[in-house]
């Protein structure tokens, strides 16, 4: 499983970050780094969640990180 993470400055000075394969996984932070970090966060607990519950089988997960985090 390959994902990314898309980090973008809002209007409000706050940071998003989501990973576009799981969606609703998008989390703010005061930084880039905070942001990235709670969407890497969120977006394995999420798969754990899918293991947990027969939705998915492991596997390797690959995060590939934003250029500016």
């Amino acid at each position: 499983m390959r994902l990314t993470i898309e980090c973008e400055r809002e209007e409000d000075g706050r940071w998003l970050a989501e990973v576009p394969q799981l969606p609703g996984v998008l989390a703010y932070g005061a930084n880039a780094a905070e942001a990235v970090a709670r969407a890497e966060s969120l977006a394995l607990r999420v798969i754990a969640d899918r293991i947990e519950h027969g939705e998915a089988s492991p596997t390797e997960i690959v995060l590939t990180l934003p250029a500016t985090a």
